[in-house]
């Protein structure tokens, strides 16, 4: 997987593993088939923050094969750059681009965005798409950038429910090594931000702060680490 020549790297926890598929299956399966070459159609995915967009697309680049050629483009950060960032990647096996939302109606990165669109299916590759919005709710202005966009299969993620959060904070902590407690994951669903971006955060931020004290995530620890971080 080739990464971008910025401060942006995948994060580690950004895996398929990591990911609990709750009512969102069948958009796992078919990333999945992407990253392991078995399709050869892109796709679209939308959804609310916080819905897992950025780690799918992330997870795609991370289980891709070493004769796949992936590369994760998050738009928002990049945009500043100008146009000229979407320059040199038509050759990609896969192009995973997050936030297509920040470039919607600005004419210059449409256009730079169709080239490398062509590119990249003259190449034999195939892209996907992050979005808070369906492709045709998309303010996209370029008429055939529009319609090439809608082109693909799209999936619109679905939040977790409060059970598949507690669910998916338990798989996060096996995935770093430790249990979770059921009552633990449900205090921390109350006194949390329930997007499971923060909850993962906190999930991060109370691991290092158990090492650190050589104790469990007790309840009362947690209250005392919360307390201590405002």
């Amino acid at each position: 997987m080739d990464q971008i020549p910025l401060a942006i790297t995948l994060k580690d926890s950004a895996v398929f593993d990591t990911y609990l598929a709750g009512p969102n299956a069948a958009a796992i399966d078919y990333l999945r088939s992407v990253a392991t070459a078995t399709v050869n159609a892109g796709a679209w995915i939308w959804g609310p923050a916080s819905s897992g967009k950025t780690h799918l697309l992330q997870a795609v680049c991370a289980a891709a094969g070493p004769s796949l050629r992936a590369a994760y483009l998050p738009l928002k950060a990049l945009s500043p750059l100008g146009p000229g960032a979407l320059d040199g990647w038509g050759e990609h096996n896969v192009l995973a681009l997050d936030d297509v939302d920040v470039i919607a109606g600005d004419a210059a990165f449409e256009r730079a965005l169709f080239r490398l669109y062509n590119d990249v299916l003259e190449h034999g590759g195939l892209m996907l798409f992050s979005t808070t919005e369906a492709p045709g709710n998309l303010a996209i202005e370029l008429p055939d950038l529009a319609s090439r966009l809608a082109a693909g299969v799209v999936f619109q993620l679905v939040a977790l429910d409060d059970d598949e959060r507690i669910e998916a904070l338990k798989l996060r902590a096996r995935h770093r090594g430790f249990e979770l407690p059921e009552e633990t994951a449900q205090y921390l669903l109350r006194r949390l931000p329930r997007d499971m971006a923060s909850l993962y955060d906190w999930l991060d931020l109370l691991d290092v702060a158990s090492l650190a004290a050589k104790r469990r995530l007790t309840i009362p620890f947690v209250r005392e680490v919360l307390a201590r971080s405002g």
